[in-house]
C-alpha cells in the first residue's frame, strides 16, 4: 500500500493526480521529524503476545515518536520563527507517519487478513486541513474512512483499533466512517462535508478504491455545483465575520477565524480548488487569479499567519486561535522584533499582523471580481436601479453593472489625480469602485505621492473627507488600496497601529475611520436617541469641515513616541494649509486636536460641582464654537473605541460639563446663577415631594449649598424620600436602576462615622458592584447622605430585585460589622488575567490648585475588584475627609479621583501629611499592606 508520502490529493482526476508533487517535498531533513523507517521496524520488532499487550507496546512507541517529532518542530520554529508553512507542513508530516504506521501495524499484526475479499478493502483519508497538509501543533487530526460498501466486521475492528490508539496517543482525532456511496451522497446534501472531501489526501489503503473515490466526487459532486459552492463559502464567510466582530482590526484577533485571517485564506483557495481545478495555491497566479505580485503576497500572509498560530498554540499547550494581550508580547519575543522609539515590539509585531490581515482583505476583493467576471451573475434589481441613476460623464471614468470602473489598464498612471478623483466620485455617486479598479489602484498607489500639492486632488480629497453621504466606506477602501496612506503620509504611519491596552478594540486608522462614519451619521441625525446632545450641538456647528478633519487627525501622531496630542497638533498645522483650509481653520483644528481629550479627562475625572473645574475647563476653550466642536469631538472618539465604551453616565457627564461651560461662556467669567440654580432645585424638590415652604425649609437647612449643585434634580428627589422616610433610624440604604445614567443609584443614609466610605465600597464590590461615581454628603446634624454609581462587571446596571436586595444587605451586614469585609473581598474571583500582560506602574498625583476648597488627588494604577475600598481604606487610615470621588477606567487601567479636606474641612497643606497620604496610597494602588510599602 502507497503511504503518506505520495501526498496525492482528492477531488481531482488521476489523469494528473499521478503528477502531483509530493505535498511535503519541501520540508527539509524529514527524517530528523520522524523516521517512518526506524518507527517501522521498531513496531514489527513487537513480541506477539496477545492483542492488549501489542497494543500497548504500540502505543509506546508511537507515542515517542510523536513527542521527539513535536519537540524537533518547535525547535525548528524557535531557531526559525517565521516559518510559518514550514512549521505547519511538518506537523501534518509527523502526524502522517504516525498514522500510516499505526494502520500498517494494525492490519498486519493486530487484524491480518490473508485473503480479503472485495468488499474488506479500506482507505484512509487526511481531510480538512491536515488534508491540506497543514496543522499546528494542536490542531485537530481529521481522519476519513472509506469503505466500498457497507462496513464488514473486519473493517470495524481495524477502525475501531486505530481510532482508539489516536486517542491513547493525546491526539483530537475527527473522524468519519462511510462507504463509498454514503461519501458522495453525504458530499452532494452539505457543504462542510463537501469542502473537508475537497481538501481530501490520499493517507493510507486501496488506491483503487481512492481513484474511484477521486473521480465519483469530481462528477457527481463538484461537477455543475460551482456557483452553488461559491455561493455558500461566501455566505458562510460572511456569517463568520459578522459572529467574529466584522472587522479584521480588533486589536485581539481570531488567527483562525477572524476578518482577514487564516480562514479567509483557505476560503480563496477552496473556491480556487472548486471552481477552477487548483491543485496547489501556487496554481492560483497560472490560473489568471492572481498576478505574481499578487500570489507573492498571499504566500507571505499565509506564512506569517501560520507562523503566528504555531506559536500561539506553543505558547498556550493547546489549540488557542484568539491572540491575545497576553499572548502578543510573548509571540513578538519569539518572532525577534524588537523596540524602536515610541513603538514597543509588541506594538510592532501586531502592526505586521494587521497588515497581512488587510492584505488578505484586497485579495478577497480581487478574486471575488474574478468570480463575478466567470459567472456573470444577473444584475439585482436594486443594481439595475443605481446603474439607471448613475451619471454616464463621469471624467473620463466608466460605470460597469453599477460600479465605477476605469476604461484601461494605465489609466491612473496617465493622471495621478484620478486616484482621489476615483474615490471622491464614489462617495458622490454612492456607488461601489469595480474590484478590477481597486486592483489598480493598490498597484499604482505610489502614484498618489506626486500629487500631495496638487490643490484639485486636495480639494477632492476635502470633498470626499466632509461628504454629506458618510464618507466611512470609501475612506476604508482608499485606505485598504493605500492611496490614502500614501496622499497623507502622517496617517500611513497609523495604519494597521495598534494600541497595546484593553480600553483602545481597533487599530488607530480603522477608530479613525469608524469616528468619522459616526460623525456623519450624527450630522445626519440618525443617532440622536444615542447622542441627544451631540446632535442637537451639531446643527450649531459653523465650523464644519474644521469639525472632519480634527476628527482624521485627532490621533495622527500616535506610536511616535510623545505626547500625541501635542506632536499631532504639529502635523495639523502642515497638512491643513495643504488641504485648502484658511489660517484661522488650520488654528482650530491644531487646537482640537491637541485638546481632544480635555473634555474626556474633564468631565470623568474631575468634580463637576466644583466651579473652579468649569472656570479652568472654559479658560482653555474660551469660545462656544470651539465647545460645540470639542463636544462632538469627544462623542464621536469615545464612541468609536469600541463597543460598551460608551455609555449613558458617560454621556451625562459631558452634558453636565457642557451646560456649565456653556453658561460660563455665554454669561462671562463671573459665578452668575449659582444661587437661582440653587433655588430652583429647591423649588422644583417641594413640587416634587407636596411639601409646603416650612418643610422645605427646615430640609434646606440641614444640607450645605454644595450638595444642590452636585446633585440633579432626579437624585434630589430620591434622596428626600430616603431621608423622609428613614425617620430617626441609624441607617437606611436604598437602590434602584437609574436608566438615564446607565446605572444603578444606591444611597446610603447613615450615622456619620470615620470609616463609613471604604466599607460601603467594600460591600458594594462584595455584592457583586462596580463603583463608576461617588457623591459623599454630611448634613449639618451628623448624617451621611451618600450617592453611588453602580453597574455590574459588564457595565451595566443592577436590574434585577435579587441584585438590588444583595446590594442592600451586604452594605447593612458590613455597617453593622456582622461580616469581615477583608475575609469575603479576598474570596472574590482574582482579577482577570489578561490584565497581568500590562504593566502599569501605580501613579499618585496631588493637586492643590485643582479645586479651591479641596486637595484633589488622583490615583492611577492596574484595574481590580476592590481596588476602590482599598484606596478608601487607605484614605481612613490618613485621617482625612473625602468630600466626592471620581472612578473612570480605562480597559486594565483605572483612575480614581478623590476631592479631600483634611479632618477640619481645610486643604491638605503640610508636606508630611501629604507624603504619608501618598505612601499610604501608592501601597493600595499597588496592592501591598502598607506595612510592606513603609
Amino acid at each position: 500500500m502507497l503511504g503518506a508520502d505520495a501526498g496525492l490529493p482528492f477531488g481531482t482526476a488521476h489523469a494528473y493526480v499521478c503528477t502531483m508533487r509530493r505535498t511535503f517535498e519541501q520540508l527539509p531533513n524529514r527524517r530528523a521529524i520522524v523516521d517512518r523507517r526506524v518507527l517501522a521496524e521498531a513496531l514489527a520488532a513487537l513480541p506477539g503476545k496477545g492483542d492488549a499487550q501489542l497494543r500497548r507496546g504500540a502505543t509506546a512507541i508511537l507515542k515517542a515518536a510523536l513527542d521527539a517529532g513535536r519537540a524537533e518542530i518547535a525547535r525548528r520554529l524557535t531557531e526559525h520563527p517565521s516559518r510559518g508553512l514550514e512549521a505547519a507542513n511538518a506537523q501534518a508530516y509527523l502526524v502522517d507517519q504516525v498514522i500510516v504506521a499505526l494502520a500498517d501495524f494494525t492490519v498486519a499484526r493486530l487484524y491480518p487478513i490473508n485473503n480479503p475479499t472485495a468488499s474488506e478493502r479500506l482507505l484512509l483519508l487526511a481531510v480538512g486541513g491536515y488534508g491540506r497538509g497543514e496543522m499546528a501543533p494542536f490542531s485537530d487530526v481529521d481522519i476519513g474512512f472509506v469503505t466500498p460498501w457497507k462496513q464488514t466486521p473486519w473493517a470495524e475492528q481495524a477502525i475501531e483499533s486505530m481510532l482508539y490508539a489516536l486517542w491513547d496517543l493525546g491526539l483530537k482525532v475527527g473522524h468519519s466512517s462511510r462507504s463509498l456511496d454514503d461519501m458522495v451522497r453525504q458530499a452532494k446534501g452539505d457543504v462542510t462535508v463537501r469542502t473537508a472531501l475537497l481538501e481530501a489526501r490520499y493517507l493510507w489503503g486501496d488506491e483503487a478504491l481512492y481513484e474511484e473515490a477521486a473521480t465519483r466526487f469530481d462528477q457527481e459532486v463538484r461537477s455543475g455545483t460551482e456557483r452553488e459552492f461559491v455561493a455558500d463559502k461566501l455566505a458562510e464567510r460572511n456569517a463568520r465575520h459578522i459572529r467574529m466582530g466584522d472587522t479584521r482590526y480588533v486589536v485581539e484577533p481570531n488567527v483562525k477565524e477572524g476578518k482577514g485571517g487564516l480562514r479567509d485564506l483557505h476560503a480563496l483557495f477552496w473556491i480556487g480548488k472548486y471552481a477552477y481545478k487548483v491543485r496547489s495555491s501556487r496554481e492560483l497566479k497560472e490560473a489568471g487569479l492572481f498576478t505574481a505580485d499578487e500570489y507573492r503576497l498571499f504566500h507571505r500572509a499565509d506564512n506569517f499567519l501560520w507562523a503566528v498560530r504555531c506559536h500561539l498554540h506553543l505558547i498556550a499547550g493547546r489549540a488557542e486561535d484568539r491572540l491575545t494581550f497576553d499572548y502578543q508580547r510573548e509571540i513578538a519575543q519569539r518572532m525577534h522584533y524588537a523596540d524602536r522609539p515610541g513603538k514597543p515590539a509588541v506594538e510592532r509585531f501586531m502592526q505586521f499582523y494587521f497588515l497581512q490581515a488587510k492584505t488578505v482583505g484586497s485579495l478577497t476583493g480581487l478574486f471575488l471580481a474574478h468570480l463575478e467576471e466567470r459567472y456573470n451573475r444577473r444584475h439585482s434589481g436594486e443594481r439595475i436601479k443605481r446603474l439607471l441613476r448613475s451619471p454616464r460623464k463621469l471624467n473620463g471614468f466608466t460605470v460597469d453593472r453599477g460600479r465605477l470602473a476605469i476604461p484601461r489598464d494605465d489609466f491612473f498612471a496617465e493622471e495621478p489625480v484620478r486616484l482621489v478623483e476615483a474615490f471622491a466620485l464614489a462617495a458622490q455617486t454612492k456607488m461601489e469602485i469595480h474590484p478590477l479598479a481597486m486592483r489598480c489602484a493598490t498597484r499604482d498607489a505610489k502614484l498618489a505621492a506626486s500629487v500631495r500639492r496638487d490643490p484639485r486632488a486636495n480639494a477632492l480629497f476635502l470633498d470626499l473627507l466632509t461628504s454629506p453621504n458618510d464618507p466611512e466606506l470609501v475612506l476604508r477602501w482608499m485606505n485598504e488600496t493605500g492611496v490614502l496612506g500614501r496622499f497623507v503620509p502622517d496617517f500611513a504611519r497609523v495604519v494597521a497601529q495598534m494600541q497595546f491596552d484593553m480600553y483602545h478594540h481597533y487599530t488607530v486608522d480603522e477608530h479613525t475611520i469608524r469616528a468619522l462614519g459616526l460623525l456623519a451619521r450624527i450630522e445626519q441625525g440618525t443617532l440622536k436617541a444615542d447622542h441627544p446632545l451631540a446632535s442637537a450641538v451639531m446643527e450649531q456647528v459653523v465650523s464644519r469641515r474644521v469639525l472632519y478633519v480634527a476628527v482624521l487627525l485627532h490621533d495622527i501622531a500616535k506610536g511616535r513616541g510623545g505626547d500625541h496630542s501635542v506632536l499631532g497638533a504639529e502635523v495639523a498645522l502642515r497638512v491643513c494649509p495643504r488641504l485648502g483650509l484658511t489660517r484661522a481653520e488650520t488654528e482650530t483644528v491644531s487646537w482640537l486636536v491637541r485638546h481632544h481629550l480635555l473634555m474626556s479627562a474633564t468631565a470623568f475625572k474631575r468634580d463637576l460641582s466644583d466651579f473652579k473645574t468649569i472656570l479652568d475647563f472654559t479658560a482653555t476653550v474660551q469660545s462656544l464654537e470651539r465647545l460645540r466642536l470639542l463636544l462632538v469631538l469627544t462623542t464621536v472618539d469615545i464612541r468609536a473605541v469600541g463597543p460598551g465604551t460608551w455609555n449613558g453616565w458617560k454621556g451625562q457627564l459631558l452634558a453636565d460639563l457642557y451646560e456649565g461651560a456653556e453658561e460660563v461662556l455665554r454669561l462671562g467669567h463671573k459665578q452668575k446663577g449659582r444661587a437661582e440654580r440653587i433655588e430652583a432645585k429647591q423649588e422644583g424638590l417641594r413640587d416634587a415631594m407636596g411639601w409646603d415652604a416650612d418643610a422645605l425649609a427646615a430640609y434646606v437647612r440641614r444640607l450645605p449649598e454644595p450638595y444642590w449643585i452636585a446633585e440633579p434634580a432626579d437624585v434630589l428627589e430620591a434622596n428626600a424620600r430616603v431621608v423622609t422616610q428613614a425617620d430617626d433610624a441609624p441607617l437606611s440604604i436604598a437602590a434602584q436602576v437609574y436608566p438615564e445614567r446607565g446605572a444603578t443609584l444606591v444611597t446610603v443614609y447613615a450615622t456619620d462615622h470615620p470609616g463609613l466610605f471604604f466599607r460601603i465600597a467594600g460591600a458594594i464590590n462584595v455584592a457583586g458592584g462596580n463603583i463608576i461615581d461617588a457623591r459623599i454628603h454630611t448634613t449639618r446634624d451628623g448624617m451621611a447622605l451618600d450617592n453611588f454609581l453602580v453597574q455590574d462587571p459588564l457595565g451595566r446596571p443592577f436590574d434585577e430585585a435579587e441584585q438590588l436586595q444583595r446590594i442592600r444587605v451586604t452594605i447593612e451586614d458590613a455597617l453593622a460589622g456582622r461580616v469581615r469585609l477583608t475575609d469575603r473581598l479576598k474570596a472574590k474571583p482574582l482579577p482577570r488575567l489578561r490584565a497581568d500582560a500590562f504593566a502599569i506602574e501605580p501613579n499618585v498625583l496631588v493637586d492643590n490648585k485643582a479645586s479651591n476648597r479641596f486637595t484633589v488627588v488622583e490615583v492611577n494604577a492596574r484595574d481590580r475588584p476592590a481596588l476602590l475600598n482599598q484606596l478608601a481604606h487607605a484614605l481612613f487610615q490618613s485621617k482625612v475627609t473625602i468630600h466626592s470621588a471620581h472612578v473612570s477606567t480605562y480597559g486594565e487601567r483605572a483612575v480614581d479621583t478623590f476631592y479631600l479636606t483634611d479632618l477640619t474641612g481645610d486643604k491638605i497643606a503640610l508636606s508630611s501629611k501629604i507624603k504619608g497620604l501618598e505612601r499610604r496610597l501608592l501601597a493600595a494602588a499597588a496592592g501591598r499592606a502598607l506595612e510592606e510599602a513603609a
